[in-house]
Order: structure tokens, then sequence, then C-alpha cells
């Protein structure tokens, strides 16, 4: 590794998101004081670690319905247009294009797609660990979060009063593929 980065355990290759093992969450503030929370079910992705972590890529595809606060009437809303409009975009999109260290992480670079707008943001990540399972499968696990503009990604239902960042944290967990 080139990087001063120490990730115990390391391992370079490729690896899938367990999206049942896996957490996509946000939080969207109204008013200043008001929150709503909810995860994203239904992702899919793969991690490919390189020998030297800043080489690594990844790339995320979420079912835009797949979206659950909690409250099925709110989920609904936000399910239509002027929110992620998940009948006509079903999907949101993440696709790294660098990596950096950043301490004792990393920030991962990339362009996120939500609606038909595609927004460069910037993922605070943290390796968590490497281990095998009892079953002799690998495991890489990670923490992410970012904070993303609402208006700059179209979602405009609500905005006189919905705040336009929404925080989003990522706990992920990968198996090594092959």
């Amino acid at each position: 590794m080139s990087t001063q980065v120490s990730i115990p355990g390391y391992q370079a290759g490729t690896w899938v998101i367990d999206a049942a093992r896996s957490e996509i969450a946000f939080l969207a503030r109204a008013l200043g004081f008001w929150k709503t929370r909810g995860t994203f079910a239904d992702v899919e992705g793969t991690v490919v670690l390189k020998e030297d972590p800043l080489d690594s890529s990844v790339s995320a595809v979420i079912q835009s319905a797949s979206l659950n606060t909690g409250m099925p009437n709110r989920d609904r809303d936000l399910k239509r247009a002027g929110y992620l409009d998940a009948e006509r975009y079903p999907t949101i999109t993440f696709t790294s294009t660098g990596v950096r260290a950043d301490g004792d992480g990393f920030l991962v670079d990339g362009d996120l797609t939500v609606l038909a707008a595609t927004e460069k943001v910037t993922l605070a990540l943290s390796p968590k660990g490497f281990e095998t399972g009892a079953d002799g499968t690998s495991v890489a696990t990670f923490s992410a979060s970012t904070q993303i503009s609402n208006k700059a990604l179209g979602v405009t239902k609500g905005s006189a009063f919905i705040n336009d960042t929404t925080a989003i944290s990522l706990e992920i967990v990968a198996v090594r593929k092959g």
C-alpha cells in the first residue's frame, strides 16, 4: 500500500455488497427541528479494492421504491413526483471517480444520480474490518457518510419548509467474490 493509512486485515479483491446486512440511511430536516429518517433496503453494488487502496473503486445501485421511513403514508409521498418519483426513476446510482486518504480514513469522490440529475459527492469512508467467517467467507465492513443538496438533485416538493440538505449514512457489509 502506498498510503499511510493502516487497514488491519486489508484484502485486495472484488467484493459484493450484502444488502441484507448493509444499511443505507438518510436524515432530512424540516423547519430546522422536525426530522424524517429512513432507509433503502434494496441495494446492490461492487467494491473493487486494489493493492493500493487509493486505486480502489465502488459502484452501487439503490432501488428508489425500497425507501422505508416506518410510516407507509409518508413512504408513498416520498416515492411520488417531486420527491424520488420512483415510478419514473426507479434507481439511484453511485459510481466512484477517485479515492483520497484522509487521516485514518478515506474520501471517496463520485457521481450520485437521483432522478435525472447527477451531482458530484464525496463520501467520508472508514474501513471497519476484514474478517473470515466460520463458513470461510471473507467479509469487509465500511462506514461512510455524506450530505446532499435536495434541490441540486431535483427534489423540489416541500422545499419551502424542508431543509435543502439531506444527510446520508452507510453501513456496508461486503462479501468477497470468488
